[in-house]
């Protein structure tokens, strides 16, 4: 994984004071937290979690209940996410907030499921936001990892090791394995496999530090990045292109987004319209999961060495092209009942455009970010992901709580006229980048 022009065991970073000389293990290590960070999206977010409010509250109701949880933990990091970046920018390192973030995250995910509804959907709730954190901390440290003729590589490597996470964290829920009836230790387990590959990138990756450093928790910092955040936003024209693709990033991760937290309540339902019982709909949406996972770790290690000869632009309009068709297939599979089998051919298109979104849009937007900024800038990055996590969410509720509860149509067929109205964002989202440019910028005049 070492940078072109490498020396044996190291990888070569460029800097304005010659070059810098990175250990191996220190990019091995950030990426390992990639794995580790997915443990959890993919086995609370995207799996089980969901699968638990279902048994909760029935499958009528599943979907608006889930994405309202959703809606609740993503609306809270979307408005700490700004304050959050500006706070690493002015403190010494950021690896201690990204330690906290983890911590927090894996001590509220092993009390999932242990109390009653409300004091589990509180847990999910703290869980979330402190995974989100803990991203948008450990997004902005990509530059310590990398440079810039090897960045498109080392985040595309990141996205596919890290969705080998999703192997331990469906594995882990497998009737073979766990059992997926025993929520509780299943989620601690999650936890605790988290942890234990978040560990080597805490102590392995070693930042250069700020060289100015600065108050960092006070009315006055709070006050001060908030002023600084909205003047970025309101000068746009300083930094070319920046808040277009914020704009357009909304778009495209917003139905993304909701489609992996909803993929495993679809093929459910899909799977008892032909005939099937909830149990084995819920071993079959297991098993298309890690179809879409062994996709998507292929995709991560082409789409980034495509960022690196493409650029980070050309290959995400590739991706959204991609991302056009998966949500038709998709949407036909609910709305005309095409054989369960086709749900697989969904899977692994989706997991060839998962590598390639992450892979091509963490190097985009290094591309629109001086460097003196990057917890800042990076903390705009993570807000507009969040508002998309906010709003998918709730338009996938009201959409499903039309369509199945007053309308009363099947929830196979209401999830895929659901899709179809997700997929009109994606369809936004690619006008909007279109004036974006992607050429490097030099932040030293």
């Amino acid at each position: 994984m070492g940078a072109a022009h490498a020396t044996p065991g190291v990888a070569a970073i460029s800097s304005t004071q010659g070059v810098r000389h990175i250990p191996t293990r220190a990019v091995v290590s950030w990426v390992l937290y990639d794995l580790a960070n997915t443990i959890f999206s993919m086995g609370v977010v995207s799996a089980y979690f969901s699968t638990w409010v279902r048994d909760q509250v029935g499958p009528l109701r599943a979907d608006s209940v889930y994405g309202v949880i959703t809606a609740i933990s993503m609306g809270l990091i979307f408005i700490a996410s700004p304050v959050l970046g500006a706070m690493t920018d002015r403190a010494r390192r950021r690896m201690p907030f990204l330690v906290a973030s983890t911590l927090i995250c894996v001590c509220f995910t092993a009390l999932l499921a242990r109390g009653g509804f409300y004091a589990t959907a509180v847990c999910f709730v703290i869980a979330n936001v402190a995974y989100q954190a803990g991203l948008q901390f450990y997004d902005a440290m990509l530059p310590e990892v990398s440079h810039e003729g090897n960045r498109g590589k080392i985040s595309g490597i990141g996205v596919g090791v890290g969705y080998l996470g999703s192997y331990i964290a469906i594995g882990l829920g497998m009737d073979a394995v766990l059992g997926s009836d025993d929520k509780p230790f299943l989620f601690t387990m999650i936890a605790l496999f988290f942890l234990l590959f978040a560990l080597p990138c805490f102590l392995f990756v070693k930042e250069r530090g700020n060289p100015n450093p600065r108050e960092v928790f006070s009315l006055r910092m709070l006050r001060e990045s908030t002023s600084e955040t909205l003047r970025t936003i309101r000068s746009g024209r300083e930094y070319p292109g920046l808040v277009r693709f914020l704009v357009g990033r909304i778009f495209y991760t917003d139905p993304i987004n909701t489609v992996i937290a909803i993929m495993m309540l679809y093929t459910i339902n899909v799977a008892e319209h032909t005939g099937l019982t909830h149990d084995q709909g819920e071993e079959t949406g297991k098993l298309i999961m890690m179809t879409a996972i062994t996709f998507a770790v292929i995709g991560g290690f082409v789409w980034g060495w495509l960022v690196d000869r493409l650029g980070p632009k050309r290959t995400l309009n590739y991706v959204l092209y991609l991302w056009v068709g998966v949500f038709l297939l998709a949407a036909a599979v609910g709305i005309f009942g095409l054989p369960l089998p086709t749900l697989y051919v969904v899977a692994c298109a989706a997991g060839v455009g998962l590598g390639g979104v992450w892979a091509a849009d963490r190097p985009y937007m290094l591309r629109l970010t001086p460097p003196s900024r990057i917890g800042e800038f990076y903390g705009l990055y993570g807000m507009v992901g969040r508002f998309s996590a906010i709003t998918g969410p709730l338009i996938w509720a009201i959409v499903t709580r039309l369509t199945i509860n007053t309308f009363g149509l099947p929830p196979h067929v209401g999830q895929g006229i659901g899709v179809l109205v997700l997929l009109v964002l994606i369809a936004v989202s690619y006008v909007i980048l279109q004036p974006v440019s992607d050429a490097p910028r030099d932040w030293t005049t």
